[in-house]
């Protein structure tokens, strides 16, 4: 194992970043959404096909499922995006979830596409995956994913951020030496704002290999690709990004970035290795994590430009 951390939590309070410094994880935070969403489907809570209108009540969508939104496939508007359009939010206040669901409702906002025709990556996607994992559960989604996952797997230093009372006490966010400011999108959860450390999300790493996680039928769901509309090596399950090459070798990851935060998890799967970054001063190295691949399997890239995708 290499482990190593510089830097600081707070450059204003001089505090050092350690292994018990949790760290915005940005879209990171999928990866462990999907896993609390995949487990009430294998307790029989919910299903992977079931229409999401049957749970989230009015829901303005027809035809978008569970399966929908955790393969980003589900065409719904991005909520960064209308939040943006005259008149729709106060940028004075702080969105939430429901909030999103309730503009939605509203306004009716157009479709990107018809669900299933094809991917596009949406945080609209898992902001409703949250809301959907409270009304399965009765608990706020921060208390979920405490109770549900991070709890179990002894994952001491990870939570989800709450922006009332939070703000002062996270570590902090930069780009150079600037600290950057929170804003009005803050306060969704689910397709981010869950902060971690990389010995605890080794935790959870290590426990997606035991048969106890998840059943063998939906692990192996997990570990598929969902989108082949167009050529290439890269794809997405079940919230995981993957490549997957014509030879039959597979690499899974997911990246993230918010505000000045940036994270990225490597999953060797075959080879039982992860590697993990994660950068509260904004970086594009974090993205490079990838590169240490080939050291430990046969991973064929073949790359001449840097990755920079959540």
């Amino acid at each position: 194992m290499y482990e190593n951390y510089q830097g600081y939590g707070s450059i204003e309070k001089k505090t050092e970043l350690t292994e018990a410094t949790p760290i915005h994880i940005a879209s990171m935070s999928k990866v462990l959404t999907a896993a609390v969403v995949l487990r009430l489907i294998d307790a029989g809570k919910l299903e992977l096909d079931q229409n999401v209108n049957t749970i989230l009540s009015p829901f303005p969508y027809e035809n978008v499922t569970i399966k929908s939104l955790l393969t980003h496939r589900s065409g719904l508007p991005n909520y960064a995006y209308f939040c943006d359009e005259k008149g729709v939010w106060d940028h004075s206040k702080t969105l939430y979830n429901q909030d999103v669901l309730d503009l939605m409702n509203e306004h009716h906002f157009p479709m990107q596409f018809p669900a299933e025709k094809h991917f596009a990556y949406c945080n609209t996607n898992y902001a409703m995956l949250a809301l959907v994992i409270e009304k399965i559960t009765g608990m706020n989604y921060r208390i979920a994913m405490k109770k549900l996952l991070f709890e179990p797997l002894g994952m001491t230093h990870t939570f989800v951020f709450n922006p009332e009372t939070d703000k002062d006490t996270v570590s902090q966010t930069y780009k150079g030496r600037m600290r950057l400011a929170f804003d009005h999108l803050d306060g969704t959860y689910g397709d981010k704002n869950i902060y971690s450390t990389p010995r605890d999300l080794l935790k959870f790493d290590m426990a997606t290999y035991s048969p106890n996680f998840l059943s063998k039928k939906l692990t192996e769901a997990v570990y598929q690709g969902y989108s082949y509309e167009h050529k290439g090596t890269r794809n997405y399950g079940l919230g995981i990004r993957m490549y997957e090459w014509e030879t039959g070798q597979k690499m899974y990851y997911h990246n993230g970035w918010w505000h000045g935060n940036t994270s990225s998890y490597i999953k060797l799967k075959k080879d039982t290795v992860t590697i993990i970054a994660i950068s509260n001063k904004y970086t594009k190295q974090t993205y490079q994590s990838w590169k240490l691949a080939p050291h430990f399997g046969d991973y064929p890239f073949k790359r001449d430009k840097d990755d920079g995708e959540e």
